[in-house]
């Protein structure tokens, strides 16, 4: 970990669909109802499970895919690793005629909209993307 950051907590659930609302709920807990960053950490934590449970070997039996939240001088920064896989996250660019409300395809692009910063790196044994958010400076 980088110097000034403090790690607030980490989850490793199995990669199924069943257990996205127990990383929610860590999320939510962990930074809690004051920080001006929980919703928008909930939200985007829950589409990058969501892709790794599409896209990398953790949606396999035996997968897991562990969830880090560390405080950063500026806001969070939050780490989501799974398996791997054959491919690694990428924004795909907006199709024409594709539905505004399709169910799928947008994960990233709203991680890259509402994100400060975000990014991925991997290796033969996993993947991790990651994101920050920045805090409201206050007064």
């Amino acid at each position: 970990m980088r110097t000034g950051t403090t790690l607030l907590g980490s989850l490793t659930i199995p990669g199924q669909p069943e257990c996205l609302r127990a990383a929610r709920a860590f999320v939510a807990e962990t930074l809690g109802r004051d920080s001006p960053c929980t919703e928008v950490a909930v939200l985007l934590v829950s589409e990058l499970i969501s892709n790794a449970m599409l896209h990398s070997d953790s949606r396999h039996d035996g997968g897991t895919i562990t969830t880090h939240l560390i405080a950063v001088p500026e806001g969070i920064r939050a780490e989501i690793m799974d398996a791997g896989g054959q491919t690694v996250p990428s924004l795909r660019p907006v199709q024409p005629g594709q539905p505004d409300l399709a169910e799928s395809g947008r994960g990233l692009q709203l991680v890259d909209v509402l994100a400060a910063r975000w990014g991925y790196s991997c290796d033969e044994a996993a993947t991790v993307t990651w994101f920050e958010l920045c805090t409201p400076a206050t007064e």
